[in-house]
């Protein structure tokens, strides 16, 4: 791995460092990461790439305050909240729970959580939630940001509600309502533990990633994790093809009775993200705390074994007993072949009810396509809004993680990771 060390001038005007290693022949995913800040309004990011369990692209560069150039800067163990990119994190507690035989994804969800049998939902299943299926992406009255962090208060009111369809006829992106649905039932399904609980347990910590739903107090004192802040994207660049949203879009987007605002609308007014009970709090659809490094250690699990040298995936803890839970589980990785199968399996696929666009859906993840291009056809994973994005390609084993503390208006595909991907395209086109 070669070490990087590159000032690149940023579009507002500040000299950025970019620190990392990158692998021989990995130096066009490099230069593209350099171009973001230069010119894709790129203030604060990492990006970490594995292909066969071994970490190949280690990057990070810019500050740790997207509204303030002067912060302190980006680290190698700076930590950032992922939005929706959390689902994909999410999305694995519930196919692990399968396949220990404690949850069946085709039984009704009313099987394990009775309250929710109500208003028209007996026959929901447990997929139709994965699957963004079930007709439940709003709330009837949304919950104020204080109330969304009372434990228990999203779920009493999802199982109060009628479905806005007949589950599993329709689909459409559910951005809140996803995580409150999921850590319901991983509650009821799990033994008890929260989902944040239960992927602390049996994902992050047998793996040692630095991945959160919930943000610890240790982890919140350390002064580890970025703000994140909103920002005008620059003009697209001399050349380069202009997209426009559809007016369907435009005018979902405008209309505050549409499903659009509503599902989107679900946690109003809007929260302050960086504050320290939001990041506290377990929101398993959009609060996840990562660093680009774990983000992509994580798929690169789901895919098989990690490469247990890499640093930070089996270091060595107090006890013993603690490393050689992380070496196993790094050996052996955490989906088996049927699982991963299962979840990359296309279950949705067309007009989104909510985001108004074509997309393709596995069970919890978003699949490539037109809506989120990802590295191939068999790619799956999960954007978060604003920008971050992790997800893996089985084909060619590769896995892919890029955080960000600045926030643009994109909701499935930036442009910032989308060139970073197409860099890395041509790297393992090369024979």
């Amino acid at each position: 791995m070669a070490e990087v060390v590159h000032t690149a001038v940023a579009e507002h005007g500040a000299e950025v460092a970019v620190h990392g290693t990158v692998a021989d022949g990995y130096e066009p995913v490099r230069d593209a990461f350099v171009r973001n800040f230069e010119r894709r309004g790129e203030r604060g990011a990492a990006l970490a790439v594995h292909r066969d369990g071994r970490k190949v692209v280690d990057l990070w560069g810019g500050s740790t305050d997207p509204a303030d150039p002067a912060a302190a800067p980006w680290g190698r163990e700076t930590a950032v909240l992922v939005r929706s990119a959390t689902k994909g994190l999410t999305a694995a507690v519930p196919h692990l729970l399968h396949q220990r035989g404690q949850l069946d994804l085709d039984a009704p969800v009313g099987a394990y959580w009775p309250q929710f049998r109500t208003a028209g939902k007996g026959r929901l299943l447990v997929r139709h939630l994965l699957t963004h299926r079930a007709g439940l992406p709003a709330l009837d009255t949304p919950l104020t940001p204080r109330e969304a962090l009372e434990p228990g208060r999203a779920a009493r009111a999802l199982a109060a509600q009628p479905p806005e369809w007949e589950p599993g006829a329709a689909h459409g992106y559910h951005p809140h309502t996803f995580g409150w649905l999921l850590g319901e039932l991983v509650a009821r399904a799990g033994g008890g533990r929260s989902l944040g609980r239960w992927f602390a347990d049996e994902v992050a910590a047998p793996l040692g990633l630095d991945l959160w739903i919930g943000l610890p107090e240790r982890v919140a004192a350390d002064g580890r994790v970025a703000r994140v802040a909103e920002q005008e994207a620059p003009a697209p660049e001399s050349g380069a093809l202009r997209t426009r949203p559809k007016r369907a879009v435009t005018a979902a987007y405008a209309d505050p009775d549409s499903l659009t605002r509503r599902a989107f609308g679900a946690l109003a007014p809007k929260p302050d993200e960086n504050d320290p009970a939001y990041r506290a709090a377990e929101l398993p659809a959009a609060n996840g705390i990562a660093t680009a490094r774990s983000l992509s250690a994580f798929y690169a699990a789901l895919l098989g074994p990690l490469d247990e040298s890499a640093e930070g995936v089996a270091d060595c803890s107090a006890d013993g007993r603690g490393a050689e839970q992380r070496s196993r589980t790094a050996r052996r990785g955490l989906f088996t072949p049927a699982t991963l199968a299962q979840a990359r399996a296309l279950d949705a696929d067309g007009p989104d009810r909510v985001l108004v666009v074509n997309t393709r859906f596995g069970l919890g993840y978003m699949l490539h396509g037109s809506a989120c291009p990802l590295l191939g056809a068999g790619s799956f994973g999960h954007p978060g809004r604003g920008g971050s994005l992790g997800f893996a390609d089985p084909e060619t084993a590769t896995s892919f993680g890029y955080t960000t503390g600045t926030l643009h208006r994109s909701v499935t595909s930036d442009p910032r990771p989308q060139a970073l991907i197409r860099a890395l395209r041509t790297v393992i086109a090369q024979p």
